[in-house]
């Protein structure tokens, strides 16, 4: 009886994480050993600052959840220490884990997803370079509207040859 209770309970967690892995839009696995209680919390801290969810489940089960969840070639990863961030941004997590890796040498990327692609460690490593949407956008933004400034420039500097001449003109009359 224990035991098929102890089973129903991983098929629960496991069923759960599933649904975390397949609701979110980008993930990350990372590799923690080394680092301190305190570096810890500070990167928690960091994480949930951006809507990024950071946990740590057994190797087995988020093995089992990762292929519910509809993702292979990941089976290479789940050994040692492992921790898996998620989040519904496509960079948030990227950014935060590699970022703090670069700090900390015992903290390793081992891979992530995004959409349905599974991404080894340069991947993730690339995915935490791109610009996050707010600075897309900016940028966007940016490039539409030099032109436009640059044409209403010229209009004005128009605009102010043909008034210095029409206000000549009415003078001299």
């Amino acid at each position: 009886m224990a035991n098929e209770k102890i089973l129903n309970e991983k098929k629960q967690i496991v069923a759960n994480l599933a649904e975390r892995i397949k609701g979110a839009t980008s993930g990350v696995f990372v590799q923690y050993t080394g680092i301190t209680v305190s570096e810890d919390t500070a990167l928690r801290s960091e994480l949930r600052k951006n809507d990024v969810e950071y946990s740590v489940v057994k190797n087995s089960l988020t093995k089992r959840a990762v292929k519910e969840a509809g993702y292979e070639g990941l089976d290479d990863i789940f050994n040692g220490a492992t921790a898996m961030a998620t989040t519904v941004d496509y960079t948030a997590a990227a950014k935060i884990l590699c970022e703090y890796a670069e700090k900390h040498d015992n903290f390793v990327i081992k891979a992530g997803f995004v959409g349905d692609e599974v991404l080894d460690t340069n991947g993730v490593k690339a995915l935490a370079k791109i610009p996050s949407k707010p600075v897309l956008y900016a940028k966007f933004l940016g490039s539409i509207q030099s032109p436009l400034y640059s044409f209403a420039y010229a209009i004005q500097a128009i605009i102010d040859k043909n008034g210095e001449g029409a206000a000549e003109e009415a003078a001299e009359a």
